[in-house]
C-alpha cells in the first residue's frame, strides 16, 4: 500500500471505528453508572459546596428559611488521561493491518472501563481519603446528630474483621446523588498525529501515533450514604450495617431516610453475598430474613 494522504486518512477512519466499537461494547455495561452520578463538568475543577446539607421540606411559617450551601470546599480536579499506540511505516506498505484492528479495540475497552477503574479504586481507598466534612470517607467520627437532635459523631465503617478479609461496602443508591461522583470534563476522544512532513516523530521514527486522551476524575459524596466493611458478610453483619445507616439523623434530629440498597462485593465474596441475600431459605430450612433485600453488585473492580 502506498501511504498517501487519502491511505492514511482511510487508516485513521477504519481505527477509530475498532476504537469506537470496544468503547461502546464497555460502557454500557459499566459498574460505576450503579454506584456514581456523572457530573458534567465545565471546567479545571469543581467545587461541591452543597454537599453538607441534606434539603429537607418544613412547615411554612413566617418567612420562608433560606438553606445556605455549607461551603465545605470539596473540589474534585479533573486528571489528563491517555492512551497512545504507534503503527509502523513498514506494516502500512506491507498491508499488514489487520493485526492493530484488535489492538484499537481494546484501546476503546480500557477507554470505556476507565471509570470503573477510578471510581472503584477511590471506593477502595475511602478508609484514607477524605470527603466533604473534612473526614476519611469511610470513618468512625463523621460529625453528625443524635435521635435528640444533639451533636455527636456517626461511624460508616467496621473494620473489627480479620485483617485479611475482604471488605464489603453497603450503599444507598436510590437518590439522584449517588454515593460516589464521576467528575467528566472530557470524553475519551479518539485522535491521530500521522503528518508525513510536518510530524518530527513521524520522519524520526517512521511511525504513526494513534491515541485516546480524556479528562476526568472521581470524587465521593455523602458518606451518609455508604458504608464499608471487612467483618464476616453474613445475616448479622448486613442488618448491624442497615440498622447503623438507616438511624443517621439530620440537624433537626429527623431521619435522614437512608435506604441502603446495593450490596458491592468482589469476586473473593460473590457467593457469600448471594447466599446472605438471594436465597429463600438459609442453614435448615428457615426463612431468610434479608432474602432480596438489597442488590448485589459483583464486581471485579470492588476486589
Amino acid at each position: 500500500m502506498m501511504v498517501t494522504a487519502a491511505a492514511l486518512t482511510a487508516l485513521q477512519v477504519g481505527f477509530k471505528k475498532n476504537f469506537q466499537v470496544g468503547f461502546s461494547a464497555t460502557r454500557p455495561e459499566a459498574d460505576f453508572t450503579k454506584i456514581a452520578t456523572v457530573i458534567q463538568s465545565t471546567s479545571k475543577s469543581e467545587t461541591y459546596g452543597w454537599l453538607g446539607k441534606f434539603p429537607k421540606m418544613r412547615e411554612w411559617i413566617g418567612a420562608r428559611v433560606i438553606k445556605d450551601m455549607k461551603a465545605h470546599g470539596y473540589t474534585i480536579t479533573n486528571k489528563d488521561f491517555e492512551g497512545t499506540v504507534g503503527v509502523d511505516r513498514n506494516d502500512i506498505e506491507d498491508d499488514n493491518l489487520g493485526i492493530y484492528a484488535p489492538l484499537f479495540q481494546e484501546m476503546g475497552h480500557s477507554a470505556g472501563q476507565q471509570p470503573d477503574d477510578l471510581t472503584f479504586s477511590l471506593l477502595a481507598n475511602g478508609r484514607a481519603e477524605t470527603c466533604y466534612d473534612g473526614q476519611y470517607f469511610f470513618d468512625t467520627d463523621h460529625p453528625s446528630h443524635n435521635e435528640a437532635g444533639g451533636d455527636t459523631v456517626a461511624s460508616n465503617v467496621d473494620a473489627s474483621g480479620l485483617a485479611d478479609n475482604p471488605w464489603w461496602y453497603l450503599l444507598d443508591t436510590t437518590r439522584p446523588l449517588k454515593p460516589m461522583i464521576y467528575q467528566e470534563r472530557k470524553k475519551p476522544e479518539f485522535v491521530a498525529k500521522v503528518d508525513p512532513k510536518n510530524s518530527d516523530h513521524v520522519f524520526t521514527n517512521k511511525e504513526f501515533i494513534y491515541g485516546v486522551d480524556a479528562r476526568s476524575n472521581a470524587g465521593f459524596g455523602l458518606w451518609q450514604m455508604a458504608y464499608a466493611s471487612n467483618v464476616a458478610l453474613d445475616g448479622d453483619s448486613l442488618d448491624a450495617a442497615i440498622e447503623r445507616m438507616r438511624l443517621l439523623r439530620d440537624t433537626n434530629g429527623r431521619p435522614l431516610g437512608i435506604k441502603p440498597s446495593l450490596l458491592v462485593v468482589g469476586p473473593k465474596l460473590r457467593s457469600q453475598a448471594n447466599k446472605t441475600v438471594k436465597v429463600m431459605l438459609g442453614d435448615g430450612g428457615a426463612s431468610n430474613a434479608n432474602y432480596n433485600a438489597v442488590e448485589v453488585l459483583d464486581s471485579d473492580w470492588a476486589a
